[in-house]
């Protein structure tokens, strides 16, 4: 029977400048020795350079190699930075330049043309390492939007969708050919960021299959969204997980836009696994229940513990969390078997 694969640990908040953290075999030894069997790996020249991966099996052969050695599997490639990219509305230019590769910061169509070759490279990649799943960013042209004053112009938003749109169905489309869902993680920051602006952007992109979801619930707390009524709308698409808890709890002061406080500060805030209030055990429930076979990867944000505590902690948690889907009903021994017409009898109904 399909079962939710895990723990695994998302690398990109603890890679670093020193061991274990400055190389990818480096942090999958180190994951494995705290009891992760998957990692999600961030993507860059440092620890996995993606343009070497789309040109060359040997690359992703060996890397792949050296992490079942360390006694984790890759679970998917991450390009939440370049995803960003993709999209991003000249009041963020500065901000997002650091993202980017020295040679095109301050050149936002190089920057933008830049990314899009990522994912590409991001998709043959994927396929290269047998992977079935990919976590990004959509980027955004229209967050400034978000809230609607002054009014948006008629037409604003379908143009803001369409232009997206017309952006990620090359990329999308080259995950096709790859065999590979994109996950966009539904985020604050992002035009994809909740189930609606998700389906505006499935209709702009004609339903495309490859376009899928990152379910973080971290960040529908932090909206006040219904995570769990999520799944059951969502579920078909949601392809990759990230375990992330959160908190919410508001004030006379300040609510869901935090006050322009700092992460420890805001009522809305990012915790360790089970020091916030998200209900894991309905959330690995529902995912159970709807067939939900991929990994389940924590994401590590938290303003108030130490990363290693949150890590450390962070297999078991997963572990204990998931469910051994059962192979048969629970009053399977009180069934009898059955025919049309004791079917019909039981009915009350002549033969």
């Amino acid at each position: 029977m399909t079962a939710i694969k895990g723990p695994a640990i998302f690398l990109a908040q603890f890679a670093g400048d020193e061991a274990p953290f400055d190389t990818l075999t480096g942090m999958a030894e180190w994951a494995a020795g705290l009891g992760y069997k998957g990692i999600q790996v961030p993507t860059g020249p440092s620890l996995f350079d993606l343009e070497k991966a789309a040109e060359s099996q040997e690359y992703c052969d060996n890397i792949k190699a050296d992490c079942e050695k360390a006694g984790v599997q890759i679970t998917e490639l991450s390009t939440h930075l370049q995803g960003q990219l993709v999209a991003v509305h000249p009041a963020y230019d500065e901000l997002f330049d650091g993202f980017a590769p020295e040679e095109v910061r301050g050149n936002p169509d190089a920057r933008t043309k830049w990314a899009v070759n990522q994912l590409k490279c991001a998709a043959k990649a994927s396929q290269r390492l047998g992977l079935k799943s990919h976590a990004t960013f959509s980027g955004a042209l229209m967050w400034h939007l978000v809230y609607p004053w002054p009014q948006r112009p008629p037409g604003l938003v379908e143009q803001g969708f369409k232009e997206l749109a017309s952006r990620w169905l090359p990329i999308l489309d080259a995950f096709e050919e790859a065999g590979v869902d994109v996950c966009y993680e539904l985020h604050p920051g992002e035009d994809l960021h909740d189930g609606i602006s998700f389906e505006q952007f499935l209709d702009a992109v004609d339903h495309h299959p490859r376009a899928n979801i990152l379910y973080d619930p971290s960040h529908f707390v932090l909206q006040q969204l219904d995570y769990l009524d999520f799944i059951d709308r969502y579920h078909d698409r949601i392809k990759a997980f990230h375990v992330k808890d959160a908190e919410f709890n508001p004030t006379g002061r300040a609510g869901v836009y935090g006050g322009y406080q700092d992460w420890v500060n805001r009522p809305g805030r990012f915790r360790s696994l089970g020091d916030g209030q998200v209900d894991f055990r309905g959330i690995f429930s529902k995912l159970t229940q709807y067939g939900f076979d991929g990994w389940a990867v924590l994401e590590w944000e938290c303003c108030l513990k130490d990363s290693a505590q949150g890590a450390a902690e962070g297999a078991p948690f997963i572990a204990d969390h998931i469910i051994q889907r059962a192979g048969k009903a629970f009053d399977d021994f009180a069934g009898a078997q059955s025919s049309e017409s004791r079917n019909r009898r039981i009915l009350g109904l002549k033969d």
